[in-house]
């Protein structure tokens, strides 16, 4: 099957002819569909998260049609739409698991990190966190819902009743929560690159009340805020944005450094709290809230071949909503 793959010592994917797995017990085969792309594969490709396994299929946001059912699996069937999360194994027995934070498992193992995603033809993953695909949403729109809005989703769960909330980072996770937290009640406060007019039109078309650059003050103080950017400046701006009580969630898996603040920045209760991976019953929960929005997701489109153009389109900044890779079997 194709295959793009990273390499030990490489820095770019390389399309490859690699042999097709197969379903072992309690897992799925899955002939990937559509793989939306992630900041967090440009973590992995730029060895900003340590010890992936290599060589490495990237890609943990898959939409795709279950081909093979190993031992032991029930409540699937051949040609059941599924979708393949970040979270791809958990013990089940660690404090973490036993406590509803399997999120935080000590042994977890993550999709298109430690286990081969969908950035190929086929896939394998654990029955178990597999997730059946709400109908209405064809596989290019429901692949960004699989990381961009489980994250967003529990990102904002965090956040609680606030109702004035500020998005720093306005890409595929952004534009997904902001039509969630809208249809919640909620305004929504965009922050982006200084002169990026495309995202804040962008937000501003989906509906947010403000958009303005990542360091500018929105014109109320804000309840809450969510870090998407992996920038860790703008943790002291997004303090600076709230009134006393608020709260700073910071939505990714890796940032760069928090640049040393004034104390008065946190003081009145505001807190900072970061997000780790997710748990079935967020995607169990936002998969049946997302028909409801409903969340209509903005998508680019790459082929399977074109996987580190939509990468380096991701870098810079080029993607307007979710890039997501088409992956249309060859032969």
């Amino acid at each position: 099957m194709r295959a793009m793959v990273l390499y030990p010592g490489e820095t770019r994917l390389r399309l490859s002819d690699v042999p097709q797995p197969h379903a072992g017990s309690g897992q799925l085969l899955v002939r990937a569909r559509a793989c939306a792309v992630c900041r967090t594969d440009l973590h992995i490709l730029d060895g900003e998260l340590a010890d992936p396994k290599l060589p490495l299929i990237l890609g943990h946001q898959i939409a795709g049609q279950v081909a093979e059912i190993g031992h032991g699996v029930s409540g699937f069937a051949i040609g059941d739409r599924v979708g393949i999360p970040w979270l791809g194994w958990t013990c089940g027995h660690c404090r973490f698991c036993l406590s509803d934070r399997e999120n935080l498992c000590d042994s977890a193992r993550f999709t298109g990190y430690h286990i081969d995603g969908g950035y190929a033809e086929y896939t394998v993953a654990d029955a178990r966190f597999c997730f059946p695909l709400p109908p209405g949403y064809p596989d290019l729109q429901a692949a960004p819902l699989l990381c961009a809005g489980l994250i967003g989703y529990r990102s904002l769960k965090l956040t609680g009743d606030a109702r004035r909330l500020g998005l720093y980072g306005f890409g595929s996770a952004a534009h997904i929560v902001t039509q969630t937290a809208l249809h919640q009640g909620r305004q929504v406060y965009a922050f982006t690159r200084a002169g990026d007019r495309e995202a804040q039109e962008f937000a501003l078309r989906l509906g947010a009340t403000w958009a303005g650059a990542s360091h500018e003050l929105p014109p109320q103080p804000l309840e809450a805020a969510i870090i998407f950017a992996p920038a860790g400046d703008l943790v002291p701006a997004a303090l600076r944005a709230l009134e006393k009580g608020g709260m700073v969630v910071c939505g990714g898996i890796h940032m760069t450094d928090i640049p040393a603040f004034p104390y008065d920045l946190l003081w009145e209760e505001r807190a900072i709290r970061s997000v780790a991976n997710l748990t079935r019953r967020d995607g169990q929960e936002f998969l049946a809230l997302a028909p409801q929005v409903p969340v209509r997701t903005e998508v680019q489109l790459f082929e399977l071949d074109q996987a580190n153009e939509a990468l380096d389109a991701l870098r810079t900044g080029r993607i307007t909503g979710a890039a997501v890779l088409r992956i249309q079997e060859s032969g």
